[in-house]
């Protein structure tokens, strides 16, 4: 389990912040606002369903050029990991979109930079009830192959909003998606996966998810967009 502490920074920042680092690597304020157009738009047109909990399907999230710099990062695929049903048993294979990465990743600092926009932090609260603006941003890069799976689970509660979004365009993925639970931790739904598809939920009891196991036919890319509370103790994993 992630661990707790004092973080002195919220998830929207001021020009001085890694706000303006992050529009820096992304390019001028011009793409900038086209991503955050593009994102609220995506948000504005998503599907909402109350079963078994709420949650939001999307598509079409960020920017085609974004999108596909993201798909094809030149990381090296994990090796000598445990698939046990758990992320945190191959921490020391997991990759987060910190400063340091994106210093080297355009692409992850224009993603990192919408996502502390104070416009998509306001829209994304408003759409989902709840108050994102003291959250701080934690984007996680993963990179899932065959023999991953992922034991249903509700996400702690020190995180209070979810976006998974999908990166692969491999049709042989088009079952990779996010499974969705009942209380019974009965499977209900599998989110569809797709390149710039998504998947938002705000954690609670009710929020089980995973992924089932199945085979894998290639190289499941996605983010896992979190907004966590200012007490986050992994301070290495925020953006």
């Amino acid at each position: 389990m992630t661990d707790l502490e004092t973080r002195p920074r919220s998830a929207v920042e001021g020009p001085e912040g890694p706000d303006a680092e992050g529009l820096a690597h992304a390019g001028d304020p011009a793409a900038a606002a086209a991503h955050r157009r593009r994102l609220l738009a995506s948000l504005a047109a998503a599907e909402q369903a109350e079963t078994p909990y709420r949650h939001w399907l999307l598509a079409n999230l960020l920017s085609e050029d974004v999108c596909d710099d993201l798909a094809m990062l030149p990381l090296p695929e994990p090796e000598a990991e445990t698939f046990d049903g758990r992320r945190e048993t191959n921490n020391q294979t997991r990759v987060f979109l910190d400063p340091a990465f994106c210093a080297g990743h355009p692409a992850s600092a224009a993603t990192v930079a919408l996502f502390k926009d104070p416009a998509v932090v306001a829209g994304l609260s408003r759409t989902c009830g709840v108050d994102l603006t003291p959250g701080l941003l934690r984007i996680e890069y993963t990179r899932d192959r065959d023999g991953f799976w992922l034991e249903p689970h509700t996400d702690i509660r020190a995180k209070l909003f979810t976006l998974l979004i999908y990166l692969s365009d491999d049709p042989a993925l088009a079952d990779a998606g996010t499974d969705i639970y009942d209380a019974g931790k009965r499977r209900v739904k599998t989110a569809p996966y797709g390149r710039n598809l998504g998947l938002i939920f705000v954690p609670g009891d009710d929020t089980w998810h995973g992924f089932e196991p199945r085979p894998i036919r290639g190289l499941r890319r996605s983010l896992i967009v979190n907004y966590v509370t200012p007490d986050w103790r992994s301070v290495h994993e925020l953006a």
